[in-house]
């Protein structure tokens, strides 16, 4: 049986995450009083078998919240053993995640939704130590964290704490403002200047193969690639939650997303938690097809 503890910050996206993990098979509980963990765990383990269990548990369960602990200590006399996955997010992030949402931070229903934060952060940091898993949602879209959730409980891929994004983009469509490195890849030779390149992108075999073609480009993969082997055990040792590395050339449609694609593959060889995303892959095509429509 997997028997999941899903608490973190108050919007940190705990409601979001429960979606995903429904899709995914779980049978899951919100918000239910750490008292009756045991009784729930005796009916879980009767008729009806279930096999996949979480239970949403956090700051608004007030005084009752500090039960959490002695009751799943309680779950090993059923012989269940548990994980707790922990959502986090900046200050600025469940700040601003209130504010347009319009709605009070459970502990500061009054006051200023910083003062509720800091006091939660206080309140939740045992259960962030010895949590099994903490996922930073600061700079994740929905798809991000679904597809971390599913590395995680689908395809059990090892944890280490840090998410890699990986994410093509165009310059001229503007840097992504969470990117923590970027490298330009403007100085390969460009496939939109060849008419039977133009249109594709480098999802296109053709396009991939030009670019990659160059002795430049693969030289430059192979000392990037060195250079974050290096990086990323540094990062993960200092704490690091998340990592977002933009490759952009000038449209963000053939350079980049090839040196994305192919960055993508020899990371995910080595790192479990990786995303990938071609930011403005389709910019320029409906660009193209609006000024010749």
């Amino acid at each position: 049986m997997q028997f999941l503890i899903i608490t973190g910050m108050s919007g940190a996206g705990k409601s979001l995450c429960v979606k995903y993990f429904e899709d995914i098979g779980f049978f899951c509980v919100d918000n239910l009083p750490p008292s009756l963990i045991p009784k729930f765990a005796e009916i879980c383990l009767g008729q009806n078998k279930m096999e996949k269990i979480a239970l949403i548990m956090d700051i608004r369960g007030g005084t009752m919240f500090l039960e959490l602990f002695p009751a799943l200590e309680s779950l090993a006399a059923y012989g269940i053993s548990y994980k707790i996955l922990f959502l986090e997010a900046s200050d600025n992030v469940l700040i601003q995640r209130f504010k347009e949402t319009r709605r009070m931070h459970p502990l500061s229903p009054e006051g200023r939704i910083s003062d509720g934060i800091q006091e939660e952060r206080r309140k939740l940091q045992a259960v962030k130590e010895k949590s099994n898993y903490v996922i930073d949602t600061s700079n994740l879209t929905p798809r991000q964290l679904k597809q971390e959730i599913i590395n995680l409980f689908v395809e059990g891929k090892p944890f280490s704490g840090l998410i890699i994004s990986v994410t093509s983009f165009g310059f001229k469509y503007g840097v992504p403002i969470d990117c923590d490195l970027v490298f330009d890849v403007r100085f390969i030779p460009n496939p939109f200047y060849i008419d039977d390149l133009k249109l594709l992108t480098g999802m296109d075999k053709e396009v991939s193969d030009y670019v990659m073609s160059f002795h430049e480009s693969r030289i430059f993969l192979s000392k990037l690639a060195d250079m974050l082997d290096f990086l990323i055990p540094n990062y993960i040792k200092e704490g690091k939650n998340q990592l977002v590395i933009g490759i952009g050339c000038t449209g963000g449609k053939h350079r980049s997303v090839t040196i994305a694609n192919r960055l993508f593959e020899l990371l995910k060889a080595k790192n479990s938690s990786i995303i990938l995303e071609h930011r403005d892959i389709e910019k320029d095509n409906r660009r193209l097809k609006n000024e010749t429509s």
